[in-house]
């Protein structure tokens, strides 16, 4: 006759004394470096200003550098919000007509009640964090994907700038504003070249590093950084741990508010009018520098320097077609295959950054 013994299952091996336990596996420097998310735009950002220096003469100039360093400011500085938005988990389609917006109320209002320009700039920037704000109480109340929510905001204010311009103005553009009180200063902020003696360039190249740095100190620095990396990646967690998920995607959409208000005045004090129906189609020109520069669709993961040079990519791109002298009819065709390459030598290098030990 057979007996069963009952076996209480064995307690884990205790370390011997004087370890430290298992053994922690430590990566290079080189496997660390290329798993950052920016690595990869950075080659592909490398690999297209060889390219266009070698076929492109003009392209080799600084007074060129000035031209397509301040086509990517233009695209990197709504691209650092939408890229924390899309860090945190969240897409906004309603940004690129966000600036046009922003642009036309603040010309509209200043023009048409006779203030100053920085009355309207004010103003302006009251209704881009409104716009923000909505967007975001909308995704987080409602639940519906930020995508509809945004795509609906999308075409309400594409709807309102051109009915409202033409029904106060009579056009499909703001009025002039370069003749009221304050424009002069405020173009100062916005829209002035700066001399830095081998180069001239646009302020808002300036300003696009700024807001890259702040973009990027918050993500690495502070709790808030850490609060978007848990919203993007794994919400419901975020929240078991105390995370407040929905102030978090809120504050990113009133962030790319306030970039975009920022970006819509810089166009206002430049050509000092603003047509009614420009901004549709940038949206995505935004989210292709934040996902050329690292940041996955799904969030979670991404940098504010990736999206700067995904939007240096688009520069260079944009610009050295035109040095370079080529048909503009396969301007867009040229400009995707380009962009495709940029993404495949991203996955390239995360592949190769994630096989590595």
């Amino acid at each position: 006759m057979s007996s069963s013994v009952a076996t209480q299952p064995s307690a884990p091996s205790a370390p011997p004394p004087g370890s430290a336990g298992p053994a922690r596996v430590q990566k290079s420097l080189l496997s660390r470096v290329l798993a950052r998310p920016e690595v990869g735009a950075l080659a592909a950002a490398v690999a297209i200003f060889a390219f266009f220096y070698a076929v492109a003469p003009t392209f080799r100039t600084l007074p060129a550098a000035s031209t397509y360093l301040y086509a990517s400011s233009t695209i990197g500085i709504v691209a650092v919000g939408v890229a924390l938005l899309m860090i945190g988990g969240e897409f906004d389609l309603s940004s690129g007509v966000a600036v046009t917006t922003a642009a036309l109320t603040a010309a509209m209002f200043c023009y048409q009640l006779s203030l100053n320009v920085w009355v309207g700039v004010i103003v302006s920037l009251v209704v881009a964090l409104a716009i923000g704000f909505l967007n975001g109480y909308l995704v987080v109340r409602t639940g519906i994907p930020s995508f509809l929510v945004t795509l609906s905001t999308f075409f309400v204010l594409q709807g309102i700038n051109l009915g409202v311009t033409k029904l106060i103005t009579g056009a499909v553009a703001s009025p002039n504003v370069s003749r009221l009180d304050g424009f002069s200063s405020a173009r100062a902020v916005f829209a002035s070249d700066v001399d830095l003696g081998i180069i001239t360039l646009k302020i808002t190249v300036l300003w696009w590093v700024l807001f890259v740095a702040i973009g990027t100190w918050v993500l690495l620095r502070t709790r808030v950084g850490n609060w978007i990396f848990a919203s993007g990646g794994n919400e419901a967690s975020a929240r078991a741990v105390g995370v407040p998920v929905k102030k978090v995607k809120i504050g990113l959409f009133m962030a790319v508010g306030f970039l975009a208000w920022f970006l819509g005045m810089h166009l206002l004090m430049n050509f000092s009018s603003v047509q009614a129906g420009i901004g549709v189609g940038n949206e995505f020109v935004y989210i292709i520098a934040a996902v050329v520069g690292g940041a996955l669709l799904t969030g979670g993961y991404g940098s504010a320097v990736g999206s700067a040079l995904g939007a240096v990519i688009f520069g260079m791109t944009t610009q050295g077609i035109v040095f370079a002298g080529w048909d503009p009819n396969w301007f867009r065709t040229f400009l995707g295959v380009m962009l495709l390459l940029a993404v495949l030598v991203n996955l390239y290098i995360k592949n190769y950054a994630a096989q590595r030990k």
